[in-house]
């Protein structure tokens, strides 16, 4: 069994493989069953901590198993709150393959699959980014982005004005023009997508803001106590998910049914659908669309089968395999 670093898997998942490994496993099908949430007991309260298990499969293939380790309170002993692991197996002989960085994979696959998703609901002309959010997966969605788009301007905003000002600093010196967005309305008014991935828990994004033919990627709100749109997002666009799960844990979605602002039988598509051509994505130029995802693990099997093929492929000519 191979392990596999951090670099070595982010190497390994550039985003012009990425996105269409991530097309071809929801076009070709895994099995994907639902996620395990195991409370983990701490000494105190505040010590408390939760485990996920993500497996995922295809017959013959790769099996593989996301572990994630959610420690809220290790921000007083100066540690990250989440830690994840992958392992990939041989799906025939059950062989473990490699184990490799898990928090690469998550935040890599989640921009490609919001990227992905914007293939068909973005305008073909959409050429303002604004991505909401300064964390690991938002420092990625522009480069994701610039695999379909042909980006002119990327704008962030945050509500630390310094954490975006930082984000903006290091886009720049990547190569891709960034900008501060000091005021969030205004940013969202001028925006062809506006991209969210935080960690809010009420409505950063009004409907009364999104203007004719915007696309808006909802990321952050992975609970139903997280939120970052209003009803009114809902109300107007036309909402598409990843995996039909978001309708069970988004609290975009859930807040929105509660409101009366939407119903789950409004849902237009899924990701999957639009990768197998079952629904053609966005129907006109004025037409405002929605993505809500929360994750799936399809796509970290596709991630992690991904990068250990390319690293399996380096090592051989190296002469280490």
């Amino acid at each position: 069994m191979q392990i596999i670093s951090q670099p070595s898997t982010e190497q390994h998942l550039p985003f012009s493989t990425l996105l269409p490994a991530l097309e071809r496993m929801f076009i070709d099908g895994c099995q994907v069953p639902l996620r395990h949430n195991h409370a983990i007991p701490g000494s105190t309260d505040d010590d408390n901590g939760i485990m996920l298990l993500m497996p995922a499969w295809q017959t013959g293939q790769h099996l593989g198993v996301k572990t994630v380790s959610i420690f809220p309170g290790n921000h007083r002993k100066g540690l990250p709150g989440l830690h994840s692991v992958y392992i990939l197996y041989d799906a025939s002989t059950g062989q473990p393959l490699a184990v490799l960085d898990g928090d690469t994979i998550t935040s890599r696959r989640t921009a490609a699959a919001s990227a992905l998703a914007a293939r068909w609901l973005s305008r073909p002309d959409a050429k303002k980014l604004l991505v909401v959010g300064t964390g690991r997966v938002a420092s990625l969605l522009p480069h994701a982005y610039r695999c379909v788009r042909e980006l002119q301007t990327v704008e962030v905003w945050n509500r630390n004005p310094a954490s975006a000002h930082a984000l903006v600093e290091r886009l720049n010196a990547q190569g891709i023009a960034a900008k501060h967005a000091p005021d969030l309305e205004a940013a969202v008014r001028r925006a062809d997508i506006v991209s969210c991935a935080t960690l809010a828990t009420a409505p950063l994004i009004r409907g009364e803001w999104l203007q004719p033919g915007t696309h808006l990627d909802l990321i952050g709100s992975f609970t139903p106590a997280m939120r970052e749109s209003d009803g009114d997002c809902l109300r107007k666009a036309s909402v598409f998910v990843d995996t039909t799960e978001a309708l069970l844990k988004a609290g975009d979605l859930l807040g929105a049914i509660d409101e009366g602002a939407w119903a789950k039988e409004q849902l237009t598509a899924t990701l999957e659908q639009l990768c197998r051509g079952q629904h053609a994505g966005r129907r006109s130029a004025q037409e405002i669309t929605l993505f809500k995802s929360v994750g799936s693990a399809l796509e970290d099997l596709a991630a992690a089968s991904l990068a250990y093929g390319a690293w399996e492929g380096a090592a051989a000519v190296n002469g280490q395999g």
